[in-house]
């Protein structure tokens, strides 16, 4: 996920996008505590994917309350 793909989503879309992040991010988190976590990176890509996304829904919101 990068940035620009996320600036052209709706709020609504961000926030059903972050809430699948954090669904796989606590899976992740539960293969690792079993052992059955293979690939390790790829927690960090969605911990990072996840802040990306509250970014972009904090900008959205800073822009919205600029204009009204």
């Amino acid at each position: 996920m990068d940035a620009k793909e996320l600036r052209d989503k709706s709020p609504d879309q961000l926030r059903e996008d972050l809430a699948s992040l954090k669904k796989e991010s606590f899976n992740l988190r539960f293969q690792q505590a079993t052992g059955q976590l293979e690939n390790t990176a790829r927690m960090r890509q969605v911990r990072r994917d996840a802040a990306r996304v509250k970014t972009i829904l904090n900008e959205k919101a800073a822009s919205a309350a600029a204009e009204a």
